[in-house]
């Protein structure tokens, strides 16, 4: 059986495992799923939290971004995306959380939804109220914490591209999307860094691939 990601193309959490599967060279196939009462039978029993993504290996199934991309690393370890450094090890799934547990739920909800999800899929308007508290409020907390983090390094953690570089690289593309981009002038380190990484292959062929979905 192929390998499979359950899971709709502009969900975070999809798209960082395309891109680790992408980084990693593994073939797969997306089947297009939405979590609710429309999903197939069988996706409850791949992901009993009924979340996307999930993910079948041949007989094996699981549920979780951050467990399946663990498991894609274990079974498919080069290249690496998880420092071998125990400290860089634990630095880059920090990332990651902090990406998944904290710029997630602002970026999606209050950002990409209204500007995005709402009007093209459930015909309500954006409230652009809610948008501008986010932008102004709760997303120049992220971005300053990343500016500092990023400083002169090309990636997060290390000298390479790791799962923390993915998971926090991705709700970027969500912003991306709902027309925000990084101001420059006020954070020049991460606009070069979020460019420098939505320019590998893996996330610029997604980014075109959505875009087009969306018809931008």
């Amino acid at each position: 059986m192929p390998t499979v990601v359950y899971g709709a193309s502009l969900s975070p959490f999809v798209r960082k495992v395309r891109v680790v599967l992408a980084e990693k060279n593994v073939p797969y196939e997306l089947e297009n799923v939405f979590p609710g009462p429309a999903a197939p039978p069988d996706f409850k029993e791949m992901s009993p939290l009924g979340r996307i993504p999930a993910f079948r290996d041949g007989e094996r199934t699981l549920a979780d971004s951050s467990v399946i991309s663990a498991y894609l690393e274990r079974v498919h370890p080069t290249p690496a995306l998880y420092p071998s450094d125990p400290y860089e090890y634990a630095r880059a799934l920090w990332f990651e959380e902090y990406a998944d547990g904290g710029m997630v739920p602002v970026f999606g909800p209050k950002i990409f939804f209204q500007r995005i999800v709402a009007p093209r899929f459930f015909g309500r308007p954006t409230d652009e109220a809610v948008v501008e508290k986010a932008l102004t409020e709760e997303v120049p907390t992220f971005f300053d914490y990343l500016e500092r983090e990023i400083g002169t390094r090309e990636f997060l953690v290390g000298t390479a591209l790791s799962i923390g570089d993915i998971g926090v690289a991705t709700p970027f593309v969500n912003l991306r999307h709902a027309g925000v981009t990084v101001d420059a002038g006020r954070w020049p380190k991460l606009a070069a860094y979020v460019q420098r990484i939505h320019a590998r292959p893996p996330f610029a062929a997604l980014i075109a691939e959505e875009s087009a979905q969306l018809g931008n």
